[in-house]
């Protein structure tokens, strides 16, 4: 019902505050501009401004997601429906319970910076926001990040869908049963509530709103919901998604400035096209410089905020200065960048292509995937985490995360994959799988391949001229692999014959492949067998060792 205030929402959960308190009370600060969310964040002693304008913080002792610390609860409504287990928690109601009744308390004794706005720029499947922070600097990195409600549209929005309570200065009791520490992220899908408190990093707030998503897109709008970035063809219009686990360039490869960004880190994919779900971009930082990456370096200016970035004695950002963490972030709205698609739509995908950051050195840097093979690697999801993302991640870890994004699905990984697959079909769109991660060696032996490579490699198969290429087939990865491609030395692009020692790489492929093996089975052997036969495989067909080709088979 139009009219419902933020203080009137709130009520209902017993936060009294309001916005013109009495003197020296506690104050409701309701949808404030950025500069005075600044303002409040550098008075309060949150952050500091550093010398090209971004508000800079230091979120504490978590410097990345506590996935441990992440519940849904276990309400009627949802039990039949999540897949429970170690990536999706249950939470009792009585627990849940306990933790709000305790942030209710600990807000109704400072100041909440409240922030209303959109997760979907497709108004046909948006949902409305009402953030509620302790932090000054935490309602500015969402304000940033979600989609912008027009004037209009906050003037006539009633209930929220969903509302999130941030109070990073609350400690959970660890006491309270189902939880392991004193922070603690809840979904409640049927209050529409989320719960973050005893963690200061933002990105818990963020990707709490896409789990979220990712449970009500598909469930109530027949959506896919993506975690990928996407861009679109300035001319063609045609678009492009990019899945990917953080770490494995999203954020860098769809900051192109020959094409236009529609979004960098989640994404719905319905009957009409694809949105972007977000109104902002968060990108990891470390190593960021005006040569590499002059998109989103120059978007770190007044108005985003910086977790974690070490400033030199006049306040410039060293963004190699990792002393803090290596996973250092910005967030900053997506008009920051220059050639952003601010209407955050596109027609169907034409291209898909998956990012993985594999550690041990053997994927290809591009191949190409059959539909069976896109759906295969869909689900499994390999990649290595990267340094800092998550809680105790010290150097590069393989992992298989189904969806490229596994952390984030409610659902059973196959309701998503199935989707996808209809999709893909339906749009006729080009798969590929493009490894970001390390080359001619593992970690600590090879090095990672070269952004300009990348870059390179994804500008062909954006255009298509990548399939001008004659392809060798891997008979170990079960994909194709192109033998030239404009701007990449044609010696990288086949791994085998990269590294210096050919037995070596054998060894390191067949180790590969038997996880990807057994990773399959345990999780996922009830799909169809030629999604199975689609993937790696540890023992080569007796055929390709007469080829006279070593592991590789010329194909076209």
């Amino acid at each position: 019902m139009p009219g419902v205030t933020p203080a009137e929402v709130l009520s209902n959960f017993g936060i009294t505050l309001v916005e013109d308190p009495a003197e020296n009370q506690p104050r409701l600060l309701v949808d404030l501009p950025a500069a005075e969310l600044v303002e409040h964040a550098i008075r309060r002693e949150e952050g500091r401004m550093a010398s090209n304008g971004a508000l800079v913080i230091e979120t504490g002792e978590r410097t990345g997601r506590s996935p441990n610390d992440r519940f849904i609860v276990d309400t009627p409504d949802v039990h039949d429906k999540i897949a429970w287990g170690a990536v999706n928690r249950p939470l009792s109601i009585e627990s849940y319970e306990a933790i709000k009744a305790g942030i209710v308390d600990f807000l109704n004794e400072r100041d909440v910076f409240v922030t209303r706005g959109m997760a979907g720029a497709d108004r046909n499947h948006t949902r409305r926001l009402l953030v509620a922070c302790e932090r000054a600097s935490q309602a500015l990195f969402i304000k940033q990040m979600l989609a912008r409600p027009l004037a209009r549209e906050i003037a006539r929005t009633g209930e929220p869908d969903f509302c999130v309570l941030a109070a990073p200065g609350y400690q959970c009791d660890p006491a309270i049963k189902g939880l392991n520490s004193s922070a603690a992220v809840v979904i409640n899908f049927q209050e529409r509530v989320i719960l973050v408190a005893g963690t200061g990093y933002s990105g818990e707030i963020k990707k709490s709103i896409f789990s979220v998503m990712n449970y009500l897109l598909p469930v109530e709008d027949d959506v896919l919901p993506m975690h990928c970035s996407a861009s679109m063809d300035p001319v063609t219009h045609e678009t492009a998604v990019f899945f990917g686990l953080s770490g494995t360039g999203k954020t860098t490869l769809s900051a192109n400035p020959t094409r236009l960004l529609i979004g960098d880190d989640e994404h719905g994919w319905s009957d009409m096209g694809i949105f972007n779900v977000e109104g902002g971009c968060y990108a990891k930082c470390e190593g960021l410089d005006a040569f590499h990456e002059p998109e989103i370096f120059n978007a770190v200016r007044f108005g985003a905020i910086c977790e974690n970035v070490v400033l030199d004695e006049n306040r410039k950002p060293n963004y190699d200065d990792v002393s803090i963490t290596h996973n250092t972030r910005v967030a900053y709205p997506v008009e920051h960048i220059p050639n952003a698609w601010t209407k955050g739509m596109g027609t169907t995908p034409s291209v898909v292509l998956f990012l993985t950051c594999d550690a041990f050195g053997v994927l290809p840097p591009i191949s190409r995937l059959t539909a069976d093979a896109a759906m295969y690697h869909f689900v499994t999801g390999f990649t290595a985490k990267i340094p800092g993302t998550e809680v105790g991640v010290t150097e590069p870890t393989p992992t298989f995360s189904s969806l490229f994004g596994e952390p984030f699905m409610p659902l059973d990984p196959m309701v998503y994959a199935k989707m996808l697959g209809e999709r893909i079909a339906d749009g006729r769109t080009r798969v590929y799988l493009v490894n970001t991660g390390w080359i001619g060696g593992g970690y600590g032996v090879g090095h990672r391949i070269e952004l300009a490579y990348t870059r390179a490699l994804v500008a062909r198969a954006l255009d298509g001229t990548i399939e001008d290429s004659e392809f060798v087939h891997d008979d170990i990865f079960n994909v194709d692999i192109p033998t030239t491609c404009h701007g990449v030395p044609d010696g990288i692009l086949v791994p085998r014959q990269y590294w210096q020692s050919t037995a070596r790489y054998d060894e390191a492929a067949h180790n590969l492949a038997v996880m990807f093996e057994e990773n399959f089975e345990k999780k996922y052997s009830h799909l169809p067998e030629s999604v199975k036969a689609a993937g790696p495989h540890a023992q080569v067909p007796a055929d390709a060792r007469h080829r006279g080709r070593g592991l590789l088979g010329l194909r076209h």
